[in-house]
């Protein structure tokens, strides 16, 4: 009498294999085994098995165990300090691994945040990493938060990113042919540090990877291949010696060098111009000004190349003689005087050249000597 069911009767509750139920302690008892239990202590029941309540327990939920695959890892975190499975002690809020693979049951403290996947390296891309803290990582070398570093073919097959360290980019090799280079800037020394500032030339034929820091100063360039008639006009930017030609180059120096031949230009030295064989005939010519001196000259008949103090020099004349130059000489006898079908502007780097017909005459005056002739 004065009983009633607070519960109706029920089946007992089966767990199946990979599975375990969360259980919470309502009140302080005492279990088998004379083991006491605090009211807001938590555990597991994991199957298989029956679970047969007490009325100071209650269900707070049913855990299934995660399946690892290989590649594959989950990461977890401790809601309390504890100790995981493996025996090591954890503190509240801390992150781990685990990469065995097969089926893993979370314990009663632990919370399963994500699973991650192993990145699979290849010859022609590395993982470039950052350390989040100061750790040690699978190579057995220090890391301190916030250093970077790439992890190659070389170093591992696959990676699984770490908790203590963040994936930031994959990087794609970079291949050079036997016909290209590049400048690298900021490149690491064996320490893995970067040299900040320094340059470094990398000829093909070659493959490797950027480290982080590194970047190319313009790109992959091909090699200089010169002709006969071509040639390059070189400037220093910094000092250091020249072994091609045994000479001291300073800074600001400008040299040519002429085909044929095969030129990579040094870390210290720019390719100013490129410069090609100018041929004349016997009735063509230029004008070249020396930039040291000032002084213009005319090189006629011959075939020339610019040297790197030399430029082409416009010779301007006045609108009655350019009005001459571009007349048909052969129009004049007609008594009318016509220009040059399309009035095509005259180059004024070339040497000023005027065709006579048979039987007539010009008349010129040298300003220099102030005499017609």
């Amino acid at each position: 009498p004065g009983e009633v069911l607070k519960k109706s009767v029920c089946p007992l509750m089966v767990v199946a294999p990979n599975t375990a139920l969360r259980l919470r302690a309502e009140l302080d008892f005492k279990g088998e085994n004379d083991k006491a239990f605090i009211a807001g202590d938590e555990w597991l029941f994991e199957g298989p098995g029956t679970y047969i309540p007490r009325k100071e327990v209650a269900v707070v939920e049913t855990i299934r165990a995660t399946v690892i695959k290989k590649n594959q890892a989950i990461k977890l975190r401790a809601r309390k300090e504890m100790t995981d499975r493996g025996n090591v002690a954890r503190v509240t809020g801390e992150e781990w691994l685990v990469k065995k693979v097969g089926a893993y049951l979370p314990g009663v403290y632990e919370e399963v945040v994500e699973m991650v996947k192993a990145y699979v390296m290849t010859e022609k891309v590395a993982l470039h990493m950052r350390a989040n803290e100061n750790y040690t990582d699978f190579m057995n070398v220090k890391r301190k938060t916030g250093e970077e570093w790439l992890i190659t073919m070389k170093d591992a097959e696959s990676h699984i990113s770490d908790v203590h360290e963040e994936v930031v980019g994959i990087v794609n090799v970079t291949t050079l042919t036997s016909r290209q280079y590049c400048v690298v800037l900021n490149p690491v020394d064996e320490n893995g540090k970067n040299q900040l500032g320094k340059k470094k030339q990398v000829k093909g034929e070659t493959s490797f990877f950027l480290q982080p820091g590194e970047i190319l100063e313009e790109g992959i360039q091909d090699v200089y291949v010169l002709g006969e008639d071509e040639g390059l006009i070189l400037k220093a930017v910094e000092a250091f010696h020249d072994t091609e030609t045994d000479m001291q180059r300073k800074p600001g120096d400008k040299w040519k060098i002429r085909g044929p031949c095969e030129y990579v230009p040094p870390v210290e030295v720019i390719v100013h111009a490129q410069r090609k064989a100018i041929s004349l005939d016997e009735n063509e010519g230029i004008y070249i000004r020396d930039m040291k001196t000032g002084k213009v000259r005319s090189v006629c008949g011959r075939t020339y190349m610019l040297t790197q103090d030399e430029e082409l020099w416009e010779k301007k004349l006045p609108i009655e003689v350019e009005g001459l130059l571009g007349s048909d000489p052969m129009a004049d006898r007609g008594g009318s005087r016509s220009k040059v079908a399309g009035g095509e502007r005259r180059d004024r780097t070339k040497v000023v050249t005027f065709r006579v017909p048979h039987n007539a005459c010009v008349q010129i005056y040298d300003y220099k000597e102030k005499k017609a002739r």
